[in-house]
């Protein structure tokens, strides 16, 4: 970990101990110069959360998902909406304040403030820290799936998760 990754990751510590931020009504992440990145999101977000969430202890009941996890990137900490992590994975960073390797699977759940080319760099991200697939859900459910190699028909490691979450 170099000398900037150790300052974002300490910012994150403090960022996460700082009580004005303990009720915040936004999605909060930091970028690679530490500055806070706060992201409105509608209902329908949530709900897609909650469906990822539910259809992954289906289909992968044997790992831990995180919802909204911290994940050490070279861009700053950014939060996967959904993480799901192997058993061995998770005791490496359970207790930390942000993951130190990204979980395997790094779900984001599209919202009207991000744009396509942040949503495809956080994918970038993710997979460089370690993850081996991202998965992306727009507005209308329908997901896309990437590993380091890119698009994917389906998810390989989650091969039964549908190509589109029902409302």
């Amino acid at each position: 970990m170099t000398a900037t990754q150790e300052n974002l990751r300490e910012f994150w510590k403090r960022l996460c101990l700082d009580e004005r931020f303990a009720n915040a009504p936004y999605k909060i992440e930091t970028n690679a110069q530490g500055q806070i990145i706060m992201s409105p999101t509608r209902n329908w977000h949530g709900f897609y959360t909650a469906e990822i969430t539910k259809l992954l202890e289906k289909f992968l009941p044997h790992g831990k998902i995180i919802v909204e996890c911290a994940v050490d990137t070279t861009g700053g900490t950014k939060e996967a909406d959904v993480a799901w992590l192997s058993p061995g994975r998770f005791e490496i960073v359970k207790d930390q304040f942000s993951c130190s390797v990204a979980p395997e699977i790094c779900v984001e759940v599209a919202s009207t403030s991000n744009t396509f080319q942040e949503l495809m760099g956080k994918k970038d991200l993710y997979l460089a820290a370690g993850a081996l697939e991202y998965w992306l859900c727009d507005e209308k459910g329908l997901m896309q799936f990437f590993d380091p190699k890119g698009l994917l028909q389906r998810s390989t490691l989650c091969p039964d998760f549908p190509v589109k979450v029902e409302t």
